[in-house]
């Protein structure tokens, strides 16, 4: 009987290893581990916002709007628990990008803004904090794109036959990724434009007035 019982186990064993189980875990290792390095760039942004506003407010007549746009982004932004179970639920997760990429849009306005405050740009604490921010918004994209990989390949194995059995049997599922195209249309930063606006030609406004 324990002969037939560890003959069972090992036909079991077999079968899930050719179905996929091991590819499964070692991907959930390798998608919950990207995940980390992405959260852990977010929050280094986020760490960073404090310091720049506080620079900003020292800058007479700042446009406040987009101060104020900055800090209600990031405490939205930082509001999320980015939990490791908030890649298995999709609409957590697209909340998450959603708060990232309004704070992304928010930044990009104030960085826009700050062109037209010559001693702002002249700060050099302004400027060391700007770098800092240019250089952690690239990490992020880097993050980005390697958890973006690991997912794609995870939710291949989750599709892929006979692996798809495997996956139904043990409840693993698609895991949400990130939607670069949505996110650019949430992050785009308004137009800012500081000209002047083209006086009215006289001949015109004497036409309208008549």
């Amino acid at each position: 009987m324990r002969k037939l019982f560890v003959f069972f186990l090992t036909l079991v064993t077999l079968a899930l290893t050719g179905c996929g189980y091991n590819t499964f875990q070692s991907g959930d290792e390798q998608v919950k581990a990207s995940w980390s390095e992405v959260v852990n760039q977010y929050q280094r942004r986020a760490d960073l916002i404090p310091n720049l506003v506080s620079t900003v407010k020292g800058e007479a007549n700042f446009e406040q709007g987009t101060l104020t746009q900055v800090i209600e982004a990031r405490s939205r932004a930082t509001a999320i628990q980015a939990t490791p179970e908030l890649i298995n639920d999709p609409a957590a997760f697209q909340k998450f990008q959603q708060a990232q990429g309004q704070l992304s849009g928010a930044l990009s306005r104030l960085l826009v803004v700050s062109e037209n405050y010559p001693n702002l740009k002249a700060n050099q604490a302004f400027r060391d904090l700007q770098a800092q921010l240019e250089g952690t918004e690239n990490r992020i994209t880097v993050a980005r794109n390697r958890y973006i990989q690991a997912v794609q390949v995870y939710n291949v194995s989750v599709r892929s036959f006979p692996n798809n059995l495997t996956a139904m049997v043990f409840g693993y599922k698609e895991k949400p990724n990130f939607t670069v195209e949505n996110e650019k249309e949430i992050s785009r930063p308004p137009s800012v434009s500081f000209e002047a606006a083209p006086a009215q030609p006289k001949a015109a406004a004497s036409g309208a007035a008549q």
